[in-house]
């Protein structure tokens, strides 16, 4: 077996660590998210879209954090699968319901926002089919973990099934460039330059921020608690044996 880096192999340096950097985190999304707020509930009406642009502030950010929440359950599969190690282990299985809950957002957002645009709630888009093709995959991996009494196989597959996920984000990144999609292409980040005035631009940059804070939060909560569990059931197990 390959040996674990250093830092995936210490429980303790983590949930010394992520004691005091889960509130911070939280505190710096909040922080984040009411001034990334009040800057796009205060910014002016866009000339096209009216009211409705102030949906971007909430469906950007969602739709950012729907791809890279899964690359980090991608990343923490691999290294479990390699490494053989639980904590990695705990971070993929940690990260799977708050992915697949910012592409709900995101889903349910942009569904808000194309009816006005586009005349209708949903269309079978490269983009928008790529997403929900993302959120089922999150769905699909949390089912498969909960339908596996053994643990260790459960984790296994799961971290098959995210790693052959993983193809879909290229998918979505490039849909609406090896497409025809109704979905805008690259607006904030792209050669030449951001497509949005500053006035759009800075609520979206620190609305994007502040949901990688709370994401880095919660998922830090979420791994303790799941590091709480396993060693509370292996102490059963003990106790159980004795």
């Amino acid at each position: 077996m390959i040996p674990a880096p250093a830092f995936l192999t210490n429980p303790e340096r983590f949930m010394a660590f992520s004691r005091w950097a889960a509130p911070l985190f939280g505190v710096l999304a909040l922080v984040l998210g009411l001034a990334g707020l009040w800057l796009g509930w205060t910014a002016p009406e866009d000339y096209q879209q009216g009211a409705t642009v102030r949906i971007m502030f909430i469906h950007i950010p969602a739709a950012w954090l729907s791809e890279f929440v899964y690359a980090c359950l991608a990343v923490a599969s691999f290294l479990a699968l390699v490494f053989r190690h639980a904590l990695a282990d705990a971070a993929a299985q940690a990260a799977a319901p708050l992915g697949a809950g910012f592409t709900l957002l995101a889903l349910a957002t942009g569904s808000l926002w194309g009816r006005p645009m586009w005349g209708t709630w949903w269309v079978w888009d490269a983009r928008l089919t790529s997403v929900l093709a993302l959120f089922l995959i999150y769905i699909a991996y949390i089912a498969l973990r909960a339908s596996l009494d053994d643990e260790t196989k459960a984790a296994r597959a799961a971290a098959i099934l995210a790693l052959v996920g993983a193809v879909n984000l290229p998918i979505i990144h490039y849909s609406v460039t090896w497409w025809n999609t109704l979905h805008q292409g690259a607006s904030v980040f792209r050669a030449g330059g951001s497509a949005l005035a500053p006035v759009f631009y800075w609520p979206v940059i620190l609305m994007v921020l502040a949901y990688m804070a709370a994401f880095g939060s919660l998922w830090l909560v979420r791994i303790r608690g799941e590091v709480w569990r396993r060693r509370a059931e292996a102490a059963a197990l003990r106790a159980a044996r004795a």
